[in-house]
């Protein structure tokens, strides 16, 4: 851990071969939209972003859960004018996840999205996104370190869902 504030967040990391096929998609869209595509290694969704809160406190969030694993299904690739971002996702946010998402903590309206493309200009036409299925099995509890290539993160512990 660094010495900064801590910048905590609850996420989920795709599969090896999800985060390869949808970095891959990203360099792709690029043509598009230009921007800076999200590397690999860094892929992954948001469920709650917590911030400067207590590490032990989130970390008893988190231990707390008993929810049951769920399906994530890669269907739409959207760009949002108000953040700059071109993203992918479900068409509908799984119950599962809204409710996993809640319980960690999100308290505005969840969307799940994954976050590919920022900094990215209005597109013409983005290419679909590859049809994945993501099984999601547990979750993490991240410390986000911003570095002058963006942010680095660390993930301080692993959550299995049932």
């Amino acid at each position: 851990m660094t010495d900064a504030a801590p910048r905590l967040f609850f996420a989920v990391w795709p599969p090896v071969g999800t985060a390869a096929a949808l970095a891959d998609w990203a360099r792709e869209a690029r043509r598009e939209c230009g921007g800076r595509a999200t590397p690999r290694e860094r892929i992954h969704l948001t469920l709650a972003f917590l911030g400067d809160a207590d590490p032990e406190m989130a970390r008893a969030r988190g231990a707390a859960i008993r929810l049951p694993g769920l399906s994530l299904r890669i269907e739409q690739a959207r760009y949002w004018a108000h953040n700059r971002i071109v993203w992918a996702g479900p068409l509908e946010t799984p119950a599962g996840l809204q409710a996993l998402a809640r319980e960690l903590g999100e308290t505005r309206a969840f969307a799940a999205h994954v976050t590919l493309i920022r900094k990215a200009r209005p597109p013409g036409t983005l290419p679909p996104p590859p049809a994945l299925e993501w099984p999601v099995t547990q979750f993490t509890l991240v410390n986000s370190v911003l570095g002058p290539e963006g942010p680095d993160y660390e993930v301080l512990e692993r959550y299995a869902l049932e």
